[in-house]
């Protein structure tokens, strides 16, 4: 695990090229190593039911329920966006709070708090809210330059820490909420990421996108905890949903179809706006 002082040292410098080894005569180069076969297993997806407004793309587990980021268009009139906790097994909506976060996409629950993440272009980084809907700070992303830390696809409340997908870094980033501290990082190589959950001592994250994109099949990937390494990964079957947030409770797995997508079609899924429960076959 590379720790603060350690990742702060050593920069970025994760995705830099291999060094070549001691003692290769000039010239000569080390032949590439093998790539580790990672294990690949298929999903399919099953609606549960609708989200209660909006365009759902975060979700947050609570003791209380599942907690839904409601995901506006660029055309909304009002721009708040709500944080939304609805029965698992019904989706009946039970409590409602309004952030000032926008474009969501990611979000966390804990500590008492509504964690959002924003992604405009001038609103972006962490909404954090209390349950009265009264923003308590707006905050960057580390390690950015001040006052643009970039967006999020995804966050997570886990052992009283925040771990962000970090957009602009291309990697995942955990947080001292109360310090905003960066303690820990590590970066992943898909073109396209969404939301992640914890599963044990593993992360999995959303990546792909079910819309007809060449080499990008939505799917998840999971992560070791503590180094990054990547441990296996999972694609969707055909015909089903469009992942954004995901979720994993008892060993269940959630998810969201926002229906909404920059550069996509918006709502061409034929789940888009549902909460789905997700099976490996």
């Amino acid at each position: 695990m590379m720790h603060k002082r350690e990742f702060l040292t050593a920069g970025l410098g994760l995705t830099a090229g291999l060094i070549a080894a001691p003692g290769l005569a000039a010239g000569i180069q080390a032949a590439p190593a093998a790539k580790p076969v990672v294990p690949q297993r298929r999903i399919r997806s099953t609606v549960l039911y609708k989200s209660p407004e909006g365009f759902p793309n975060a979700l947050a587990a609570s003791p209380e329920g599942l907690w839904i980021g409601e995901q506006k268009g660029p055309d909304a009139v009002d721009k708040s966006e709500k944080a939304m906790l609805v029965d698992w097994k019904t989706g009946k909506l039970l409590r409602t709070v309004v952030t000032q976060s926008r474009n969501t996409s990611g979000m966390a629950y804990g500590g008492g708090y509504i964690w959002m993440g924003a992604n405009t272009s001038d609103v972006e980084g962490i909404f954090q809210t209390d349950m009265n809907s009264k923003l308590v700070a707006q905050r960057q992303i580390p390690l950015g330059p001040p006052g643009n830390g970039g967006g999020t696809h995804g966050a997570k409340w886990h052992q009283d820490k925040l771990w962000i997908v970090a957009n602009r870094m291309r990697g995942i980033l955990r947080v001292d909420p109360k310090t905003w501290e960066p303690e820990f990082f590590f970066p992943f190589s898909f073109t396209r990421w969404h939301d992640i959950a914890f599963d044990g001592n593993a992360i999995w994250m959303v990546t792909g996108t079910s819309q007809s994109i060449p080499d990008n099949q939505a799917g998840l990937a999971k992560f070791d905890a503590a180094t990054g390494k990547l441990l296996e990964t999972a694609v969707f079957e055909p015909g089903a949903c469009d992942p954004h947030g995901l979720e994993i409770v008892d060993g269940v797995f959630y998810t969201c179809d926002a229906g909404i997508a920059p550069g996509f079609i918006d709502s061409k899924s034929p789940t888009s706006r549902t909460i789905n429960r997700l099976d490996f076959v």
